[in-house]
């Protein structure tokens, strides 16, 4: 299981057995869990402790999500005014969804939220696990078979990552184009044996398929994991 124990999770919604669903399956993940009731809860906590991803339900009492969002992001001091921010909601409509986004959600998850969907919204926007390696000659050569061809390969991998890194901020406003490039990336990499960056494009790809865009904190954290490769190929 990837130890993902330095993420802190903050989880707000007012039905209990939606909080009890999210706190096993987000600790059974590897995430650290608080779990508030609603608007004013959040806040509160959102503005004293460091959280690295906060789940708000669409509607609470004491404030939905957008209201705790909007209050996180007119303080200056709160801790978690940068926490990547996700909406949780029974129906989400196209409207609800865009209103979301505008707000400044990294993505909507209608409820009930299955596993895959958190596991990819989480990874895509928070990262992969941490011990995971850039480059892992082994696997290289398991998929190639020997060292001259992992690294050929290796180089023309290097040259698609140098051409894939200008394009990612068109390639957001083109979400059926970037999911055809990360599946065709992710076997590059499983020849190339870049295994962090095949976890970090398999959740962007599913991600995007499910929420039907990619996020600035998405993307961001992609590219990262893509530069962290092309370190390693240099």
């Amino acid at each position: 299981m990837p130890d993902r124990h330095f993420f802190q999770i903050l989880v707000a919604d007012d039905d209990p057995s939606t909080r009890a669903f999210l706190r096993g399956a987000l600790a059974a993940m590897g995430y650290v869990v608080t779990l508030v009731e609603d608007g004013a809860q959040a806040l509160s906590l959102a503005r004293t402790t460091r959280f690295d991803a906060i789940l708000l339900d669409c509607r609470m009492p004491s404030g939905g999500a957008v209201d705790v969002l909007v209050a996180l992001h007119a303080d200056p001091d709160a801790a978690s005014r940068h926490a990547v921010a996700m909406a949780t909601s029974a129906e989400v409509p196209t409207t609800l969804r865009q209103s979301l986004i505008e707000a400044g959600f990294a993505c909507v998850i209608e409820k009930p939220c299955g596993i895959a969907s958190l596991a990819n919204a989480l990874t895509a926007t928070l990262g992969v696990d941490r011990d995971e390696h850039v480059l892992d000659d082994h696997e290289a050569m398991l998929a190639t078979g020997d060292l001259t061809t992992m690294h050929a390969l290796r180089s023309l991998f290097r040259e698609e990552l140098l051409q894939l890194a200008p394009e990612l901020a068109s390639l957001a406003n083109a979400p059926a184009t970037l999911v055809d490039r990360l599946h065709r990336l992710r076997s590059a990499c499983g020849f190339c044996g870049a295994t962090r960056l095949a976890a970090q494009a398999k959740a962007l790809q599913h991600h995007v398929i499910e929420t039907r865009w990619a996020s600035p904190p998405a993307l961001l954290r992609f590219r990262s994991e893509l530069e962290l490769a092309l370190t390693a190929l240099a």
